[in-house]
Formats: C-alpha cells, sequence, structure tokens
C-alpha cells in the first residue's frame, strides 16, 4: 500500500480515549469482483484520523441520553407532513425489526423478514416487551442518522466520510476480500459475527450469536479496531449513489478525502415518490450469509434512507486531526 504515513499527532485530545490512530494514506478503494455498487476500483488518499475502536455501545449511548435528554426518531410520532399520503395507522413511533421467517423465502422480497414495530427503539431493540438486560456492551441499534450525529456532536466528533471508514476497516491490508484477508474463515475460525446458515430462517449460530454481539468479541484487524465487519451496519456521512463518483475516478489524479454523491442523487430512484434522502452504510451485519448478503467486506455499501432505524444498525464516530487541535 503507497501509505505516506503522518504520524499520531503529539497532543492526545482528551476526546480521543478509546480511539485507535488511523494514520492517513492513498488506497485503492471499492471492488470489481462482488456487487456493481462497489465498482470501479479506484484509488483514494484519506488524512490522518482517530476513530472509535468498537462500535458505540447501549451503555455509551445510554449516557449521551441522560447528559441531553435526547429522543431518537424511533420513539417520535412521524410528523404527516412529511409523509404525504400516509395512512393515519402508519405514523406511529417505532422502528424496523428482523424477524426470521418460517421458511425459505424470496431473497428480493425483504417485506418477509422486516417488520416496523411500533414500540421498538433502541430501549427495546426487539419490540415492545423487550430490554437492554444484559445488552449493556452490545452495538446500539434503532439509531437513525440524525440519532448518530447528535451523538457524535455531544462527544465533540463526528461520523466517518466512506473513505475513512473503508481505510481503516482495511487495516493495512490494500485490496483484500475481507479486513483479515482473502479467506473468509481461516482456519475455521469465525472472525466476524455474520449469519450461519440459510438466511432468513435457519441460523446455526456457529459464532454463538443469533443477533447482535458484545463489541471487541472478535479479533481486530491490522490497525486494533473491532467489530468492522459484521455486528451491525455503520453510518457514514456520504450521500449514497449506485456507484462510486465520477469524480472519484478520473485518471488524472487521486481524490483527497472525497465526499461521495450530492444529496438529490442519493434518492431512490425506483421510490420517486418518496424522495428520502439516503446515506452510504458500511460493514455489513450479523444478518449478512453467504446465501443472502455477502456485505461482510470493507468494499460493501449499502443505501439507507436517513428516516429509517433498523434492528441491525449501529455506528462509530471519528475525530479529525484539525478538530483535536482546536
Amino acid at each position: 500500500m503507497n501509505s505516506h504515513l503522518s504520524p499520531a499527532p503529539s497532543s492526545f485530545p482528551r476526546s480521543a480515549s478509546n480511539m485507535i490512530w488511523i494514520a492517513g494514506g492513498t488506497f485503492r478503494m471499492g471492488s470489481d469482483r462482488h456487487y456493481p455498487e462497489e465498482a470501479p476500483v479506484h484509488r483514494v488518499k484519506v488524512d490522518g484520523f482517530w476513530i472509535d475502536r468498537t462500535p458505540v455501545t447501549n451503555a455509551a449511548f445510554r449516557d449521551f441520553v441522560r447528559a441531553t435528554g435526547h429522543v431518537t426518531l424511533a420513539e417520535k410520532i412521524p410528523d404527516a407532513g412529511d409523509y404525504p399520503g400516509a395512512l393515519p395507522n402508519m405514523l406511529k413511533a417505532g422502528s424496523v425489526v428482523f424477524r426470521p421467517s418460517k421458511g425459505p423465502s424470496i431473497l428480493k422480497t425483504g417485506n418477509q423478514w422486516w417488520k416496523f414495530r411500533s414500540g421498538a427503539d433502541w430501549r427495546h431493540p426487539y419490540g415492545p416487551g423487550s430490554s437492554l438486560a444484559g445488552l449493556d456492551a452490545h452495538p446500539v441499534v434503532h439509531v437513525a442518522y440524525a440519532d448518530a450525529v447528535a451523538y457524535a456532536t455531544w462527544a465533540g466528533k463526528d461520523l466517518p466520510t466512506e473513505a475513512e471508514w473503508e481505510f481503516a476497516a482495511r487495516g493495512g491490508l490494500d485490496g483484500a476480500d475481507f479486513a483479515w484477508g482473502d479467506e473468509f474463515l481461516p482456519g475455521g475460525r469465525h472472525m466476524a459475527n455474520t449469519w450461519q446458515g440459510i438466511f432468513p430462517y435457519k441460523n446455526t449460530m456457529d459464532d454463538g450469536y443469533e443477533r447482535t454481539s458484545p463489541v471487541g468479541k472478535y479479533p481486530p484487524n491490522g490497525y486494533g479496531l473491532h467489530d468492522m465487519i459484521g455486528n451491525v451496519w455503520e453510518w457514514t456521512t456520504d450521500w449514497y449513489a449506485s456507484r462510486h463518483t465520477a469524480d472519484a475516478v478520473k485518471a488524472c489524479c487521486i481524490p483527497q478525502n472525497p465526499r461521495g454523491a450530492t444529496k438529490e442523487e442519493s434518492f431512490d430512484p425506483h421510490q420517486p415518490q418518496a424522495p428520502i434522502p439516503r446515506k452510504v452504510l458500511k460493514g455489513g451485519s450479523h444478518l449478512c450469509a453467504p446465501n443472502y448478503c455477502q456485505r461482510y467486506r470493507p468494499a460493501a455499501r449499502h443505501a439507507h434512507a436517513v428516516d429509517t432505524s433498523t434492528s441491525h444498525i449501529g455506528f462509530r464516530c471519528v475525530l479529525r486531526r484539525t478538530e483535536g487541535s482546536r
């Protein structure tokens, strides 16, 4: 990897506790061997930054809520004005929860295993009646994009760009399929919390977990970061485009700290009646399976509407060098 690495700042920002310094460098972003939205592979340069060692946990998010009184999007009744034509019984506080199907399913129709549940939120991850008992060290879920930004702002940090996130996830292995190399199960060892068995109805739990797992349960990557792959998808600040943008792949130059698409480009072309902007998610989750979502890789990317939270999306924060020196 042509890394052109920079040393860690001599002054350690107080807000960088439990973070890892990632020296800037140049790497090959994306993949030409997997899903079309990951293409084309192109060289990108990023500056150095701090990044959370793990996803933000339920315990950490609870501290934030206690300090600020923040109410997540899933806990609020949607404004009818934001959703013209929505039936009144659809305008409820809640979030989207995974539920296994009863048998083999047509994998193109996700509504067979996703259900909007009124009363599901970060405190009630599986819906009404569930709790965070025993889940303090698990990643917080049911956080919409604005909730993640609110936490990051309170912590004096930010969310990573897609390029920063992917550079960190690769752990110095430029071009490798996975964050730990080119073999999914090296020596038969599970390196991340993913789905074993046939998705979406049979999870054999060979890795020990049916849903999320405590952060740090799997080996860190080459930069010392845990759970960059699997467990939960993670929000980035970049607007989504169906492929890496043209400006990022010009032959004349290597883009530095690219920021992806525009807000307008992120709208889902298949839902023109609902122009909700979408951000890029990275890393895959505990629901990624070999027979369905093989997105347990650094190059993988997924579009997600900013107004929607689910039981398999979380986040981690970054602190850029300029921010830490203020």
